[in-house]
């Protein structure tokens, strides 16, 4: 989710920064789930939505209670009961899920966002990893000045960035922890089994129209984007991981922007250490706030992220069946305490090579990848398992969740695996089923 963060007052010493986050720390009993999930609104004639269709969108949601957050006299997106709706740079519809306490929730909110879109007619939406045909200069532009921003620096840096920014769609899920030893275990086995979920979830073998040598563009994309904040964390298996350490790393990733009285300040390529000097060149002689460190935050993007919770980001968008699986899988995993340990176990041998050489191999190869010895569909099979007695022992009957995950294990295919077989079978070289094959 994209719009300003609301993090609190003046930054008077370092260890603020990392009490931000420590801040999130909570007791198992008020742990949630967050789940967000990215589409693509498209037309009849499969192109995608503006601005305005989708303005009218967000206009028409109101009447079931959802409150206008603008910029700049522009609708950019919504709030109520501690849910988001926002845009996304190419006009990706994103809902940002309140954090609820169980995956029968978690669906229930999707259904019910469906159904309320639905209510007022439309649009049509494709949950899919990549547009698969759309090109660059097809893609509307939202209008907010952060994307302004950082579309000019992704032009700079890497060489996929705007790729991600306009033409990829990703289901994440937001979980708690409890201390910052939780936080740190955590984190280790997202990172670790991202390559897991970006293989189970992998949904975007098409790009430009063909194609593209991928089971996942999406995650290769990611992988193109930008170094310094992107990728699978190798200082987080390092002795001394903690909120401090973390907090030393994105203090280190180059800023996009300052935001100030309703805009965006170009602070493209500049350090959040000269600004803790009030040194910004942006904002000479400022000093920052904590709502300017929360925004910061948002500006990094590796396979696992934290801010005052942890987010899973290595997963394609998908179905509806998926888009509750995903939530799943990570919640059977770090919710309960034998199911993480055993995962941990399960990763604590994978060297930095090992872990990238997954990511990548995940991209390509889906369940058929491997890299230092480590079969994914073995290691998927194990984690699943694992998953499945976490929820077991919530004792919330969220199992079900994973039964198209299940199935993937069953048979080694994953969506793009399907989508593949489609277009060089029934659908005849031509994408134009996948709107209809992929629609929520």
């Amino acid at each position: 989710m994209s719009i300003p963060q609301q993090g609190g007052g003046p930054i008077e010493d370092f260890t603020q920064l990392a009490a931000y986050m420590e801040a999130g720390c909570k007791p198992a009993d008020q742990w949630r789930i967050g789940t967000e999930h990215e589409k693509f609104g498209f037309t009849p004639d499969h192109r995608p939505l503006g601005y305005d269709a989708i303005h009218d969108l967000m206009a028409g949601l109101t009447r079931f209670g959802w409150t206008r957050v603008e910029e700049a006299g522009k609708l950019i997106g919504l709030t109520r009961d501690g849910a988001n709706i926002s845009l996304e740079p190419g006009g990706q519809f994103e809902l940002s899920g309140a954090p609820v306490p169980t995956i029968h929730d978690t669906k229930a909110e999707i259904d019910n966002h469906l159904a309320e879109i639905a209510e007022l007619g439309g649009p049509r939406f494709m949950s899919v990893g990549a547009a698969p045909e759309w090109r660059h200069e097809d893609m509307p532009v939202m209008p907010k000045g952060r994307y302004r921003l950082m579309t000019d620096y992704m032009g700079r840096v890497g060489t996929h960035g705007t790729q991600m920014m306009y033409r990829t769609s990703t289901v994440q899920v937001n979980l708690d922890f409890g201390s910052e030893a939780d936080m740190v275990k955590k984190m280790r086995v997202a990172l670790a089994l991202q390559p897991v979920a970006t293989a189970l979830f992998a949904s975007s073998p098409f790009f430009d129209g063909k194609l593209n040598g991928h089971k996942s563009w999406r995650s290769r994309i990611w992988r193109g984007l930008d170094d310094s904040r992107t990728g699978m964390l190798p200082f987080a298996f390092e002795d001394g991981m903690g909120f401090e350490r973390y907090v030393d790393w994105v203090l280190d990733v180059p800023m996009y922007f300052v935001y100030r009285d309703g805009r965006y300040i170009d602070a493209l390529g500049q350090s959040f250490r000269d600004f803790l000097k009030g040194e910004l060149p942006a904002l000479p002689g400022e000093k920052p706030t904590l709502s300017d460190w929360a925004d910061h935050m948002t500006t990094v993007f590796p396979e696992a992220r934290v801010k005052k919770y942890i987010e899973m980001r290595g997963a394609d968008a998908g179905d509806l069946p998926h888009l509750s699986a995903l939530p799943a899988f990570w919640v059977g995993l770090m919710y309960d305490g034998g199911a993480l340990d055993a995962a941990w176990d399960l990763v604590k041998n994978f060297d930095t090579e090992t872990r990238q050489g997954l990511r990548v191999s995940a991209s390509v190869h889906a369940l058929q990848g491997e890299a230092g010895n480590v079969k994914l569909h073995d290691l998927a099979r194990e984690a699943l398992r694992l998953s499945r007695s976490g929820l077991a022992a919530r004792g919330q009957g969220e199992e079900g969740f994973l039964d198209v995950l299940e199935h993937s294990i069953a048979t080694g295919r994953v969506p793009a695996d399907d989508l593949i077989a489609a277009y060089r079978g029934e659908w005849g070289g031509d994408l134009a089923p996948i709107y209809d094959r992929m629609a929520l």
